[in-house]
């Protein structure tokens, strides 16, 4: 279980803080969704709970204990809104392999499998595949870590809606075996996965149901 306790979070180049005391339970089992506006604050809910920042006030636990920065990075996995500007492999084998130089072409293939890519080459590159693609390759990146906690900004954010429905779908696969909170503008589609859901605004997350999502 994650565990946020009064969380908050004012970066000093913000007038005002963009978290002002988020408290959140969140479990594996099904996908967890925080839903709020651009602007809300749901990237940098991500960053804290990746270890990218750390909390002004307030603390992040996983499985009952705190947690510092460093221990978090090790535990999440996050995906970008745009994963495929964060690319730097020349191919998608290289990519697959970025900091796990010593993996057999099987084992890449396995995770390329998992995310719904099966028999991708290797030797493709990874700007020539399609959107949808890119957010799957996004994502057997960060499950080669083996992550407990995965994060996803906008996984659906610019896709048709067929291929909005795969990710959704995979999502709800993926959250079977471990921990996935996904922060969203655009919740159409989630409720038929989706667990606990929350509305972030004003610095805060409160307890929110689908019918009634905002949007923009």
């Amino acid at each position: 279980m994650l565990e946020l306790d009064q969380v908050a979070y004012h970066p000093a180049a913000a007038e005002a803080a963009i978290l002002r005391g988020v408290s959140l339970q969140l479990s594996a089992g099904r996908p967890a969704l925080v839903v709020g506006r651009s602007g809300s604050g749901k990237t940098t809910l991500l960053e804290l709970i990746a270890g990218l920042a750390s909390p002004d006030q307030g603390q992040i636990s996983w499985q009952g204990s705190p947690t510092t920065a460093r221990q978090r990075r090790w535990l999440s996995g996050l995906v970008f809104q745009f994963p495929e500007r964060h690319f730097i492999g020349l191919t998608v084998g290289q990519e697959l392999k970025l900091g796990h130089r010593r993996l057999s072409s099987e084992r890449l293939q396995q995770a390329l499998a998992q995310v719904g890519l099966a028999g991708l080459p290797l030797t493709q590159a990874p700007e020539r595949l399609s959107g949808g693609q890119q957010r799957r390759l996004a994502l057997a990146v960060q499950l080669l870590r083996e992550p407990g906690i995965l994060l996803l900004d906008e996984p659906t954010a610019g896709l048709d809606w067929s291929v909005r429905q795969e990710m959704v779908s995979l999502v709800g696969e993926l959250a079977r075996d471990r921990l996935v909170l996904i922060v969203t503008h655009e919740p159409e589609g989630f409720d038929s996965v989706a667990g606990a859901s929350y509305l972030l605004q004003q610095g805060r997350c409160v307890p929110f149901s689908l019918s009634r999502a905002p949007h923009g």
